[in-house]
């Protein structure tokens, strides 16, 4: 884990000037971001500025059973696990109802919980969304036709599918104490819409490998907007959140009326997370409307070159490894375990940092989400746990 530093030491050590055209504030309030990210061991309290999302107008919550399926001794092993370790939600649904919803702590149907890396599969939908509207060719469209500054360069190569499956060539995720560096600057630069376009080093041949890093999800919005003309909110409140009878919330902008960060940060109503799952449980399909073009969810679910567990924003069960990180071969970060296979061998899910998993399993058709902080460190979370004791609670009570 990275060291925690004084904000006076942090801020010491960064250079006057870090953006070539800001605001007349934006170098000092860079430094206190910057600070703020060091002394909370990579991490920021906070995402602000904000930007609404809206969601649909005339919101329902999603029906709950009238007498769920879960036998009470697998529901009960599902809530002391859960708030064990620090969960704020957890659903479950099956046969078209949810068969099990419980909130944790102060949490409620309105409460906006942060997204982590639940905003790639986000991002992910909203590419197959444009697709479907004649806004975007395809996956292998060329991300130089929404960023003409490529066209010419090696980032020419990069295709829109890449952005989701972490194979553009960009550099990968890291951790540096360097101030003005493209890890540092991609992310909290009030300006980093530039960083992303112009200074975020490509370091491998787009499409060969798994290079997983914020900037290249973060330029997702890049291509809505640019796609769209919409800003990258709109869109998602109008042509997702609203398609699936989801409520909005609020998106991490890098300034007032600047530009959404597409790869995180989101605040969030724990059903619209689930419902993105159920669009995809559905294969892109919501009350009867196809949303996503229909093959999308099979491109989506289908392994990447040098990561076979990364799909299009969204990360599959198979094969089984017992501790598995997000970065890949470099083992930076968490590597998170499952203490056995999953049972639904077509699983897949979200994924996000402290452990918010949204499971999808297609041969069971259910989907379970298990939202909020990070549990304590003497208990770790078990990514296989929850799936496959519902599984096993179903299979027995139905014998």
């Amino acid at each position: 884990m990275p060291k925690f530093y004084s904000a006076l030491f942090i801020m010491s050590l960064i250079a006057p000037s870090v953006f070539a055209q800001s605001g007349p504030d934006y170098d000092q309030l860079y430094k206190k971001r910057f600070a703020t990210l060091l002394a909370n061991g990579g991490f920021l309290k906070e995402y602000s500025p904000t930007e609404v999302i809206s969601g649909v107008a005339n919101y329902q919550p999603l029906k709950s059973a009238d007498k769920t399926i879960l036998p009470q001794k697998i529901a009960q092993q599902i809530t002391d696990y859960a708030k064990e370790r620090n969960s704020s939600a957890v659903f479950i649904w099956k046969e078209g109802e949810l068969q099990y919803k419980k909130f944790f702590g102060d949490t409620t149907d309105e409460t906006l919980i942060v997204s982590k890396s639940l905003s790639k599969p986000l991002g992910a939908i909203a590419i197959g969304r444009a697709i479907k509207l004649g806004k975007i060719k395809s996956l292998n469209q060329a991300v130089a036709d929404f960023i003409p500054q490529w066209k010419g360069m090696e980032k020419e190569d990069v295709r829109v599918k890449h952005l989701l499956n972490m194979h553009a060539g960009f550099l990968k995720q890291g951790y540096t104490l360097e101030p003005n560096h493209p890890l540092n600057t991609a992310y909290l630069s009030y300006e980093h819409e530039k960083v992303l376009i112009n200074d975020y080093p490509l370091v491998d041949k787009p499409g060969r490998v798994f290079s997983y890093n914020n900037a290249t999800a973060d330029m997702v919005a890049l291509v809505i907007e640019s796609a769209t003309g919409q800003r990258f909110a709109e869109f998602i409140g109008k042509e997702v959140f609203a398609k699936v009878g989801a409520q909005g919330g609020n998106l991490w902008v890098n300034r007032e009326g600047g530009v959404a960060h597409s790869g995180c940060c989101k605040y969030l109503p724990a059903e619209t997370y689930f419902r993105l799952a159920l669009l995809l449980l559905n294969n892109g399909k919501f009350n009867n409307e196809q949303l996503l073009p229909t093959n999308y969810v099979e491109e989506m679910t289908k392994p990447s070159p040098d990561n076979p567990h990364m799909g299009l924003g969204v990360w599959l069960g198979q094969p089984y490894k017992e501790r598995r990180g997000y970065t890949g071969k470099i083992k930076l970060g968490p590597q998170v375990l499952h203490s056995e296979p999953y049972i639904d061998e077509s699983l897949y899910l979200f994924d996000g940092n402290a452990n918010q998993v949204v499971y999808i399993l297609p041969k069971h058709n259910m989907v379970i989400m298990r939202l909020g902080s990070a549990p304590p460190k003497d208990l770790e979370w078990d990514n296989s746990y929850l799936p496959n004791l519902v599984v096993n609670g179903l299979n027995t009570s139905v014998r």
